[in-house]
């Protein structure tokens, strides 16, 4: 099964017997069948995409996904047959007020923590030997990572909004830690000085974001394939429009699939172009092939070899699981 992402101006999108057609000025460029799809990603303006195409996708199970040219996703197309269980949604909103939301969060946040404490040991393992000094600062930041996601389990409460601003500030300082460590990492390859999120046009901040783009939507699709409600989550508060439970998952999988992704390719030489405040074409082709290529990627889970991709549909059914009281949730950390 193949993600197909399109990045081309005015690329034409239909439908010709059981094979989707990719038209680029006015000549076919590629057909492949349906079957052999499992999600279609469109990131470029002036795409056109006929009814026909649209229904067979829906057909087919394959869900339809659009980015800005910055990542950014802004729209989802799925069959309204993807609502999983009634109760799976009720209890989901019930959790919210008792000890199953407080549980997820702290799931979710140790994920992630852990998470980005093994990128970091990933990359420093190729520096003790190489440059020792890089390598102790590295240490001493995974240090203080750890000491701060200690503080996790020392909690009382019953629910998120009893502790949210607690969680919000242990997240903050290890995710600083975590992001100096990033920098030091990067120095003298190219200019890092942080984190920014939206709007960001340095070229680092550029690439995470676009390889962010992609991962929220295969979690996006992932959350509504377990019956989950995308828009009904428990770390990140209620907002029109902002889908919370997705950006809670996610968030166990920003480091292991974008942020390891995109260091690597920057430490092994490669460039991220950017022109007039937004990535190039050509970099956000590559930066695309590079996050699925990594979510293709096997890791360990449950025992067994599973790809990335699978990882992130088998947590969500295990969200889903847990809300239902069938078995516990536990956060996938990936290896280092």
């Amino acid at each position: 099964m193949r993600e197909i992402v399109i990045l081309n101006f005015g690329t034409v999108l239909g439908k010709k017997s059981e094979r989707l057609v990719i038209k680029e000025q006015g000549k076919v460029v590629q057909e492949i069948p349906f079957r052999d799809i499992s999600t279609l990603t469109i990131a470029a303006r002036g795409v056109s995409l006929s009814t026909d195409m649209i229904h067979e996708c829906i057909e087919h199970g394959i869900q339809i996904n659009f980015l800005t040219p910055s990542g950014r996703p802004y729209a989802k197309v799925s069959s309204p047959q993807l609502s999983g269980t009634v109760m799976t949604r009720r209890e989901q909103i019930l959790a919210y007020n008792d000890a199953r939301g407080l549980a997820l969060v702290l799931a979710f946040i140790e994920g992630k923590l852990k998470n980005q404490a093994n990128v970091l040991k990933y990359f420093a393992k190729y520096r003790r030997a190489a440059d020792p000094g890089l390598y102790a600062e590295l240490e001493a930041r995974l240090a203080r990572m750890e000491a701060i996601r200690s503080e996790l389990e020392s909690f009382s409460g019953t629910t998120v909004e009893e502790l949210r601003g607690t969680i919000f500030s242990i997240e903050g300082r290890a995710a600083q830690e975590y992001w100096d460590g990033i920098g030091l990492l990067l120095s003298g390859t190219v200019e890092f000085t942080g984190r920014e999120r939206r709007g960001a046009e340095d070229p680092v901040n550029s690439a995470l974001n676009y390889g962010y783009g992609i991962l929220y939507s295969q979690v996006w699709g992932a959350v509504m394939l377990a019956g989950l409600e995308p828009f009904a989550g428990f770390l990140h508060t209620d907002r029109p429009g902002k889908p919370s439970l997705v950006l809670d998952l996610t968030e166990e999988f920003r480091a292991c699939v974008v942020d390891r992704t995109i260091v690597g390719v920057l430490l092994r030489g490669g460039t991220v172009k950017v022109e007039e405040g937004r990535l190039t074409d050509e970099t956000r082709r590559e930066l695309a092939r590079r996050v699925l290529e990594r979510l293709e990627a096997e890791e360990s889970y449950e025992g067994k070899k599973h790809k990335l991709r699978a990882i992130i549909q088998r947590q969500a059914r295990r969200v889903a699981s847990f809300l239902r009281g069938e078995s516990r949730y536990k956060p996938f950390i990936a290896r280092w």
